[in-house]
């Protein structure tokens, strides 16, 4: 019997009740939204955050299982949408299949790429994804014939999509639901990825790698795979992106959003793998709120920033997460 075997089963035997409950009880709240709120305003915002948090969610699991930071998940947000907007434009493939292939794309390069970049430091890692995530930026921002550079292109879609009506991607009460159920499968995958032997290989070979290969296993193919999955995440919120937006420019693949997904994951927490996704919430909060003040918004972010990685180091999520578990401990 293996320890990874014995781990698996351990974890899978306390899993928390409590906190599934809870997880269901978010998930069905969230599909409410849409009959709470009447603002279209608040309800785009809210759509573009859960977009967002699904972008910071596969950066988080990238962090949480591996360790490592990406600082070029946008490429693969980007990929995601160019590859619906040129399918479109070209009419190569039937927008469904150009959907999948723009998920399945973006991870089957990460996974090549993977192989050979999840070998070195952590720095080193950080710093070439960005660099890789740049050199897509300034291909799509140059190469008008292409994208249409700067100016980004309008998105032709059919007027119907996986049998429903186009406009439910496109009206923010319908695409609000759409995204949030996209999340909540995210999470919920992710989740039990993590928990499974797969995901207790990953963390045993973040927390030592020498000795998970001196006991026998593999330890560059489960970090790929861990860093496709985590592109293939992005890759999902590029295509929620373009479907509500019908528009695409080279912003979207740039480093600076995948350093508010990062932002993101860190004042939400990667320990847990909900964890992003709160501190998109907090983030969009934040920015809504800081913006109505004052231009400089970003130091309030960064701030915060600050005070969550000195006070909070596994983050609001880990907060929360000790909190229950003192009161826990306080009932028995």
């Amino acid at each position: 019997m293996s320890a990874l075997a014995s781990g698996t089963r351990t974890a899978r035997q306390h899993a928390p009740i409590g906190a599934l409950a809870a997880f269901v009880v978010i998930s069905v709240a969230g599909m409410l939204v849409p009959m709470v709120v009447s603002s279209q305003l608040a309800l785009t915002l809210m759509t573009q955050a859960v977009i967002t948090a699904v972008l910071a969610t596969g950066i988080g699991f990238l962090i949480r299982q591996c360790g490592l930071t990406s600082f070029g998940h946008a490429a693969f947000y980007g990929l995601a949408a160019y590859i619906v907007a040129l399918n479109g434009k070209y009419d190569l493939l039937p927008t469904e299949a150009a959907i999948i292939a723009a998920i399945m794309l973006p991870a089957v390069f990460a996974f090549v790429a993977g192989l050979g970049i999840v070998r070195l430091p952590a720095l080193a890692f950080s710093m070439l994804t960005l660099a890789v995530a740049q050199a897509f930026y300034e291909i799509f921002l140059s190469w008008r014939e292409l994208a249409n550079g700067d100016d980004g292109m309008a998105v032709r879609l059919p007027s119907r999509l996986f049998g429903l009506d186009i406009a439910t991607f496109q009206q923010p009460s319908s695409m609000f639901v759409v995204c949030w159920l996209a999340l909540i499968i995210i999470v919920a995958g992710l989740w039990l990825i993590a928990r499974s032997r797969f995901g207790l290989l990953t963390v045993a070979i973040r927390e030592n790698e020498e000795r998970t290969r001196f006991i026998g296993y593999e330890t560059v193919v489960p970090r790929a795979l861990t860093y496709a999955v985590s592109a293939a995440v992005a890759a999902v919120a590029g295509v929620l992106f373009v479907l509500y937006n019908a528009y695409v420019t080279p912003g979207t693949l740039h480093w600076s959003l995948s350093g508010e997904g990062i932002v993101m994951a860190v004042i939400g927490g990667a320990h847990a793998v909900w964890g992003p996704a709160l501190g998109s919430v907090i983030f969009f909060l934040l920015k809504d709120a800081a913006g109505d003040l004052t231009e400089h918004w970003p130091a309030i972010i960064g701030i915060t920033l600050i005070v969550v990685t000195v006070m909070v180091p596994r983050g609001i999520s880990g907060l929360i997460m000790t909190l229950l578990g003192k009161m826990k401990d306080a009932r028995r």
